[in-house]
């Protein structure tokens, strides 16, 4: 039983006892050669598959560890995502989006256990209209281990939304990827200055183990 109300260290705050890994948007699009990311916005998703093996870790020491882990999907079908999105997609030049549905919505070469929640996601926040925010509550979940992609994008947004919600954060900074080496940088170094632990997967393991 955890009796002080402000976690101060980060063994504290990543008990496994009260700890969630959430993977975020590891699908064929972001992450696949011929996704979207790739052949629809002409950009390069091998970060995104260089930490497959991380994340894999991550999740495999994390179900060792008796910690949870929750899983985010993104289905930006246009018929779905918020008119923002959809304004921004036009200033592309189409209605062309990611992850609507068969090969590229499906995930790349990670896999949720049976047990493991699956969320659905239609904006860039894993928390908005999802049930997220009820379902780690339920579970006594105070800190959240965001891994996946993109970094500055939807692991960022869902990352503040959880720190607004109240919840810890901690990014396995070598389990998230983007894009754009400069935004991923920049995004570890703005939430580990005001929003939570930044941290590599090797250090968040030890805290799981810290406390067995």
């Amino acid at each position: 039983m955890i009796n002080d109300s402000t976690l101060a260290t980060p063994a504290a705050r990543l008990d496994p006892r009260h700890t969630a890994v959430l993977v975020v948007d590891m699908q064929n699009d972001f992450c696949a050669p011929g996704g979207f990311l790739e052949l629809g916005a002409g950009l390069s998703a091998a970060p995104c598959r260089a930490v497959v093996g991380p994340i894999n870790d991550l999740v495999a020491e994390a179900r060792k560890a008796g910690v949870s882990v929750f899983w985010i999907r993104a289905d930006y079908s246009w018929d779905k995502v918020t008119p923002g999105m959809r304004a921004k997609a036009l200033t592309r030049g189409g209605k062309m989006f990611a992850c609507a549905g068969t090969w590229g919505a499906d995930f790349y070469e990670v896999a949720p256990a049976p047990d493991e929640p699956v969320f659905d996601k239609t904006c860039f926040s894993a928390f908005m209209g999802t049930g997220l925010d009820r379902e780690l509550r339920a579970r006594g979940i105070r800190t959240v281990v965001f891994c996946g992609v993109q970094t500055n994008v939807c692991v960022d947004t869902s990352a503040r939304d959880a720190a607004s919600l109240g919840f810890y954060i901690a990014i396995a900074s070598d389990c998230v990827a983007s894009h754009t080496p400069s935004l991923h940088d920049a995004t570890l170094q703005t939430l580990g200055f005001l929003f939570g632990d930044v941290l590599p997967k090797s250090e968040i393991i030890q805290c799981w183990h810290r406390t067995e």
